[in-house]
């Protein structure tokens, strides 16, 4: 009986503190991954099915950092780039913040701007409407309120993606493929920018921090245990959902370069088996609801970053500033380039990665600020193994 009952009250710690890790990941999965893998399904197959598979380790690994540093300090990056270090420094590092994240919004606004595409929905209309609700729930909503409706929605993504690859079908394409074209390298440096984007980092830390908080988390050492299950969990999910978007769309017509890549409408049709005339309903929706969810991550994940780091208390102005310049360029872009940008900038965000997660480990690393928590030797040498792979992956599609 005591048995039971103590195992009943480790599951429900472990539900107290899971969320953040488990919803970025989800985020992850958004409407420019969901395009990058189709772009590699569409040009390469099943080809690209073991890169996404080992890109599992360098996203645990970078992840958990973000995590372990939320829950020892119940602060995010910001606020512990503010207390520790000079305010010059914060400054500086809070203007690449809302930089990098105003292009994230750019690129989740494309992607929602290509679902609606798909539905037939006029972009000059809807766009404006999906600024206006996603400012609603972030400025209004609390974190645990936004959180189970994200979660929720993350669910859905899940099954809806299982679903297509059952009823398509897995085809005897092989999962690995290897060249030096410019081709394959330039998508090699897309889907590595898709794996982890610098809102996920911000994020993961506030957020944890945020929940241990309200939870009155005191257990760092059972709650780095279980922040590292369920980032470990996102992370080999999100590579799975990653590789069964790549082998779906493996059946529309092979683009040649990403430049012509299989249109809109193109990639909708992917659904036909299953959906038929409806499929481009589905698919749009999907994109629009993967976006939404990942704005709703980045918005919470920049603001809590850029805010944190100047010591602003009312994050409600950058929600709205940072935002602009997406509406903005997702109503300029014309539709035909909508995908060639949502691709070059996955690209854009391996390079863009390098200072949050410099940061991030040399936070990790000081034992002023982690205690006896902080990055040992063999974890720390991991992890900028791990940077400077992905680094090294975005510097070969440039070349």
């Amino acid at each position: 009986m005591w048995r039971k009952w103590n195992t009943t009250s480790r599951k429900m710690k472990f539900m107290m503190l899971f969320g953040p890790a488990w919803l970025v990941m989800m985020a992850d999965m958004d409407a420019s991954s969901v395009i990058g893998a189709a772009q590699v399904g569409a040009t390469f197959k099943y080809g690209f099915v073991w890169i996404m598979l080992l890109l599992i380790v360098p996203l645990y690994i970078i992840q958990e950092v973000s995590g372990r540093i939320g829950i020892v300090t119940n602060k995010g990056l910001g606020e512990i780039i503010r207390e520790n270090y000079s305010k010059k420094i914060s400054v500086l590092m809070a203007l690449p913040m809302a930089l990098t994240d105003a292009v994230t919004y750019i690129i989740e606004y494309l992607g929602i701007a290509i679902g609606l595409e798909v539905i037939g929905l006029p972009i000059y209309l809807t766009i404006p409407i999906i600024y206006i609700i996603h400012l609603s729930v972030v400025i209004k909503q609390k974190y645990l309120k936004a959180e189970k409706i994200l979660l929720g929605i993350s669910a859905l993504l899940i099954i809806g993606l299982l679903l297509t690859l059952i009823f398509r079908g897995i085809q005897p394409y092989s999962p690995v493929y290897i060249s030096f074209t410019p081709n394959y390298l330039f998508l090699l440096a897309a889907t590595v920018g898709a794996v982890i984007m610098p809102f996920m980092l911000f994020f993961q830390a506030s957020a944890t921090a945020i929940k241990s908080k309200e939870v009155k988390w005191t257990f760092k050492d059972l709650g780095i245990k279980y922040v590292r299950r369920e980032t470990l969990v996102g992370a080999i999910v999100t590579e799975i959902l990653m590789a069964i978007v790549e082998m779906a769309f493996s059946g529309i017509s092979k683009a040649s370069d990403p430049s012509t890549f299989a249109s809109a409408s193109d990639l909708a049709r992917v659904m036909n088996p299953i959906a038929g005339p409806y499929s481009p309903y589905i698919f749009g929706i999907g994109l629009i609801s993967a976006g939404f969810l990942a704005l709703i991550v980045i918005s919470l994940g920049s603001a809590w970053g850029v805010a944190e780091a100047l010591g602003i208390k009312n994050f409600n102005l950058i929600y709205i500033i940072e935002s602009i310049p997406a509406v903005i360029a997702t109503l300029i872009v014309p539709p035909g380039d909508l995908i060639s940008l949502v691709l070059d900038l996955l690209v854009f965000f391996v390079f863009a990665l390098i200072g949050p997660v410099i940061i991030l480990g040399i936070i990790s690393r000081n034992r002023k600020i982690m205690g006896e928590y902080y990055t040992r030797n063999l974890r720390y040498i991991a992890y900028w193994i791990s940077t400077a792979l992905m680094l090294l992956l975005g510097i070969l599609a440039i070349i």
